[in-house]
């Protein structure tokens, strides 16, 4: 029996913006043991977007890897609401400083909608931070998440 009533996941970037931000991911991965995740959707279920962040952290079982340093960058394109979650490792290293920085830079691309340069830029910053306090050591590395742009509803 067919849904006709399904949504399908939101696709709002063109191959090559999508692939920048895989690239600026694997780039970003090659530093550190930490991992980064890019979510998004068209509208955010929630009126703030950090409790949505946090309910898609743990959906992707962010939470699991080893030195808790996961950082997830959510974003519902529709709504023009982003939030950035960075795991209990992560956190306790950069503060709320950091994440309302990095923040606020992303949004300085999305005002002029270069988004997916914003989110590629973020993922930089966000591995500067992660190659800072948790180094990439080429014998215990391992990609504990995938590396692609989950694309929500």
């Amino acid at each position: 029996m067919f849904n006709f009533f399904r949504k399908k996941a939101v696709h709002p970037f063109s191959q090559e913006e999508q692939q920048l931000v895989v690239a600026a991911i694997q780039a970003a991965e090659h530093q550190t043991s930490g991992e980064v995740r890019v979510y998004i959707e068209s509208k955010c279920r929630f009126m703030d977007a950090l409790d949505r962040a946090h309910e898609v952290f743990g959906e992707l079982k962010m939470y699991a890897t080893e030195q808790r340093n996961g950082v997830l960058i959510y974003v519902a394109l529709k709504d023009k609401q982003l939030a950035v979650y960075g795991d209990e490792g992560i956190h306790q290293k950069v503060g709320d400083a950091f994440w309302n920085e990095a923040v606020k830079n992303m949004l300085a691309h999305f005002n002029k909608e270069n988004y997916a340069q914003g989110i590629a830029s973020m993922v930089a910053e966000v591995g500067e931070a992660l190659k800072q306090h948790f180094p990439y050591d080429a014998a215990t590395d391992k990609n504990e998440l995938p590396d692609d742009i989950v694309f929500g509803r």
